[in-house]
Formats: structure tokens, sequence, C-alpha cells
């Protein structure tokens, strides 16, 4: 599992840590944020979300084509 690519995966991923966790309720979820909530498990999350931000783009830039 590689960690979070961006600050947006990040904060995505902290979200959706928020309510596996019960501290947020999931109908406030939104976007990539409920698909991690989803499709991933609470120790895959921890991983994303605890990412060092430093150095890491706002946005992940698209793959060409």
């Amino acid at each position: 599992m590689c960690p979070a690519k961006s600050k947006q995966q990040q904060r995505a991923a902290g979200l959706a840590l928020a309510a596996k966790r019960g501290e947020i309720p999931v109908s406030k979820l939104k976007g990539a944020a409920k698909g991690m909530y989803q499709s991933m498990t609470a120790t895959q999350l921890k991983h994303y979300a605890g990412t060092p931000s430093k150095g890491l783009p706002a946005k992940r830039k698209k793959a060409k084509r």
C-alpha cells in the first residue's frame, strides 16, 4: 500500500477514517471520501491519512495517455 499522493487524497482519507470511527456521520461524506469509506479498511485509511503532507502537491496530476 502506497501513501497518499496529494494533500487532497490525504484529506479525503482522513474524512473517511473519521466516519469509520464514528466521529462524523457517513451521510456527510462526498466524492472520493465516500468511495474510500466503502472500499478501504480502517488500517488502510490510517496509512493514507497519516502520510506526511510536506512536499505533497495540493492535487494529483492526471496521467497522460
